[in-house]
């Protein structure tokens, strides 16, 4: 999963390196009726026939790269929000409720927020100007911290790679302001542009907070000589998705005396963490950042800490701050060219701050009783079907098959909410200060993150919201999670036959299950114990898979591009795992449907096609194909259907034409 970075608020919002390398990517999806292909043209190409209305009724918009049934999914799930904040403002009907009316009431008066200016910082750069001595620092960022703004570096609570059943405490890298360390050390013209414009926002953040106009320019500079250095003891980016490279358990005993000034034995003990262990995967790091507490002079760092107090709460406040914060952040870093809508960012504030406070309500207006029943019914037919196909499954040794089962027998599986979570009470926030809301609100989830840290934590809450669509299996702790925003129209829908609902949602779950065996779910046995539980039989067998799936999109054209291909080595894993579900959802159909007929089959095929249209520009279609890890729309719902036999037949397609493999051509996932 995937996160916004944001420069601030708060620390559990950081990316979280190993938490994104053990969670596999989430799947969203959004499904049209299905339509009754006529066999000729969807022996073709299924996809751009099944989707051909949905494409002619959503063309590109100008300045707009990309629009897919996913994103519209994920726009109504937006929407459902909006109105849930704009009843519990008008008529709150619990106290929770009330919460967020008035802290989505403060941030939608903007001229309240006008009036409040910086004030709702004032105490933290209060706190930050009473710093006099090198030994006034460590206090300040641990407070800095506790109020969730990460200063210097992260600390978040992550999965312990040696027990999957706790949460520890990592101290990561972080504390700069711009998105990759090699910003600050890179000569192209590209990076120093962006350091001469960051340096220019970085002088805008200091006058709103305080500082002198003749004092700029060297107070700036020194922030980034600062910053600098910090980038320099980092770590390259790319190194942070092997989780491994991010865990090094080490004692708490000894921190204070390895780190004196930084003092962690007092830091944790003021974000309220009570643990034998943390991890500290780049020591070198903390100790230039403990020799820099010493060496630099008090002034310096006041300068920094407020500079990243107020870049880090500049979206929250006045628009001199606001504007400031999207003319380099929105306009230089990501390209934007307008800010979202006034509610937009509102609620992304608030879901930032107080996201699960804001998911329980989204559930329990939205999430029926009856959706979340069907849904749990049909993973565990899904489930079924799995364990048949890898009980009959030659690519498997006796084994790692016994692991394989034992793990299937233990899957969790989470609908709607998560079983465990946290304390959701907040202290009123009222309708005052959007400002100091945001900073309540971020002490609050701050605290609740670092109660994840100890013993039997590690199945507590989800590294995704309920009010987000989304559909994951977690690898850390074997189960499937599946969002209440997943279970509405129009990819759950009980108004829907059944062959639909096999054929999107079932497809899905399949999709997802199978991670639990592939490539990366080899990573975690059936005790949750962080191993490899392949054979050299499954790691052979895998790799004849994978370069045969491989070669076969690699054929593939990229759309929106001329001479493009898809990249198969890139997308592997992912179509693996798209063939796979499509072959789990087609037995399960099968096997809950007695003698489905044609109608009935084409509504699935129809139902798995609706999940996949997109239109993409060519910039879009030209950052996908070099970055994501999935095929694009046409080929997620064609590859699948073209490897599967029962396709081709139900719409009486020739042996050898696109949408029906010759035998030999044809990959089989779950034989």
């Amino acid at each position: 999963m995937t996160r916004q970075r944001f420069p601030g608020l708060s620390l559990p919002f950081q990316l979280r390196p190993l938490a994104c390398a053990l969670s596999l990517g989430l799947t969203a999806a959004i499904a049209a009726p299905a339509a009754l292909a006529r066999p000729p043209v969807a022996c073709a190409d299924f996809y751009g026939n099944t989707n051909a209305d949905w494409l002619e009724a959503h063309p590109l918009s100008s300045g707009v790269g990309e629009v897919s049934a996913m994103s519209e999914l994920a726009g109504r799930a937006r929407q459902q929000q909006l109105d849930l904040l704009q009843a519990a403002m008008q008529s709150p009907q619990d106290d929770v409720q009330k919460l967020l009316g008035d802290f989505w009431a403060s941030g939608l008066d903007e001229a309240a927020v006008e009036r409040d200016g910086s004030n709702p910082i004032a105490p933290l750069l209060d706190r930050i100007n009473s710093i006099r001595r090198s030994k006034d620092v460590a206090p300040a960022i641990a407070a800095l911290h506790q109020v969730g703004i990460p200063v210097a570096f992260n600390f978040s609570p992550d999965a312990d790679l040696a027990d999957l059943n706790r949460h520890i405490g990592y101290f990561s890298q972080g504390g700069t302001g711009l998105p990759d360390p090699a910003y600050y050390t890179r000569n192209d013209a590209d990076a120093q542009t962006v350091r001469t414009q960051y340096g220019k926002y970085i002088e805008q953040i200091l006058a709103l907070t305080g500082t002198p106009a003749d004092k700029l320019q060297a107070e700036a500079a020194q922030v980034l000589a600062l910053e600098t250095r910090i980038a320099a003891a980092s770590r390259p980016l790319m190194d942070l998705r092997d989780p491994r490279n991010n865990y090094r358990p080490v004692p708490l005993e000894g921190l204070d005396k390895q780190y004196r000034h930084l003092r962690l034995d007092e830091f944790l003990e003021v974000q309220g963490v009570d643990d034998d262990t943390v991890s500290i995967a780049n020591p070198a790091l903390f100790a230039e950042l403990d020799t820099l507490v010493d060496d630099l002079k008090p002034a310096q760092w006041k300068t920094y800490l407020q500079w990243r107090v107020g870049d880090a709460m500049a979206p929250y406040l006045s628009k001199a701050f606001r504007d400031a914060s999207f003319d380099f952040r929105g306009r230089v870093l990501e390209g934007r060219s307008a800010p979202a809508p006034r509610q937009q960012q509102v609620l992304d504030a608030i879901n930032l701050a107080a996201g699960p406070m804001l998911g329980r309500q989204y559930a329990n207006r939205y999430l029926t009783p009856a959706n979340q029943a069907r849904a749990e019914q049909i993973v565990a037919q899904v489930k079924a079907s799995l364990r048949a196909a890898m009980e009959r499954n030659a690519r498997f040794s006796a084994a790692a098959k016994t692991v394989a089962m034992a793990k299937l027998d233990n899957l969790k599986v989470e609908v709607g909410v998560p079983k465990r979570d946290l304390d959701y009470t907040v202290q009123p926030m009222g309708r005052g200060s959007f400002g100091g809301n945001m900073l309540i609100a971020s002490t609050w989830r701050h605290g609740s993150e670092m109660a994840r840290i100890g013993r039997d934590t590690g199945s507590r809450r989800w590294d995704v919201m309920p009010q987000t669509p989304a559909l994951a299996y977690d690898i850390a702790q074997n189960r499937l999670i599946i969002t209440a925003a997943m279970l509405q129209p129009p990819v759950f829908d009980l108004g829907k036959d059944a062959a639909w609902l096999y054929g999107s949602f079932g497809a899905l779950v399949g999709h997802e299950l199978s991670h639990a065996f592939d490539n990366r779910g080899r990573l975690v046995d059936d005790k949750l114990e962080v191993r490899d539980w392949w054979t050299a039989t499954e790691n052979t067998g895998w790799q004849t898979l994978a370069n045969r799936v491989a070669a076969q999109y690699s054929a593939l054209p990229y759309p929106a591009l001329q001479g493009v291909k898809v990249n198969g080595q890139q997308t592997v894993d992912e179509n693996i795992a798209d063939i796979a579900g499509m072959e789990l959802a087609w037995a399960t159909f099968n096997t809950a449907e007695t003698n489905p007929g044609k109608e009935a089959k084409q509504s699935f095929f129809g139902a798995w096609a609706s999940l996949w249209p997109q239109q993409l520009s060519a910039e879009a279609a030209t950052r996908r194909a070099s970055t994501s890890v999935h095929a694009p729309g046409q080929w997620r719902t064609n590859g699948p259907l073209s490897n599967l036999d029962a396709f081709g037949a139900t719409y009486g397609c020739r042996v050898g034409a696109v949408m029906r493999h010759k035998p030999d051509d044809r990959i089989t996932i779950l034989p």
